[in-house]
């Protein structure tokens, strides 16, 4: 138990020491990494909005648009919570998802209900991608008594969560039903 106590009272000191560690350099590196994927989302979701044939996936995807531009003012808020200017670096993994999702939509029918399943799992992927993100990232900030910073990754990975269910409801709601009676 005193080491419990010993370690909270010394918790402001140690995030000073942490800012000079590997981990705290590993978390700047993260964000960076995360703040370019949203960036780059942010341009890759309008083309997939455009690219759906059921207005329920238009506007779910329209509704994570407005939320991914408000995720990269709050990742800005992140970076200056912690003292750091906000800065990007090539997130290989997002660049990847979005290519898969380009992909996707080049390869199936326009106007059909299977490019929406396709749609769906393209954005799902990257969902996944971002819950896995912001949930390390969040965890990381939290470890470092990053408070602010941690409540706000938390915030955002909830809004990642909230999407990614929404995309499976959709799915479930008929898309897939419908996309398997679609000729070839």
């Amino acid at each position: 138990m005193a080491t419990t106590k010993s370690s909270k009272k010394t918790a402001p000191e140690s995030t000073e020491v942490m800012k000079e560690s590997g981990l705290h350099e590993l978390f700047i590196d993260e964000l960076k990494d995360i703040y370019w994927a949203e960036k780059h989302l942010a341009k890759a979701l309008p083309k997939m909005a455009k690219a759906a044939t059921s207005e329920e996936l238009r506007a779910a995807i329209e509704t994570h648009l407005a939320e991914t531009e408000n995720q990269i003012t709050r990742l800005e808020s992140v970076f200056e919570s912690i003292g750091e200017k906000a800065a990007a670096k090539k997130c290989d993994a997002m660049e990847g998802l979005i290519k898969e999702g380009q992909g996707i939509i080049e390869d199936t029918e326009d106007g059909t209900i299977t490019r929406d399943v396709g749609i769906i799992s393209a954005a799902q992927k990257i969902e996944h991608y971002e819950i896995a993100s912001y949930g390390t990232l969040r965890t990381l900030a939290s470890t470092m008594g990053h408070t602010e910073a941690a409540e706000l990754l938390e915030e955002t990975l909830n809004e990642e969560k909230k999407t990614d269910d929404l995309l499976t409801q959709l799915a479930q709601s008929g898309i897939n039903q419908s996309a398997g009676k679609e000729k070839a």
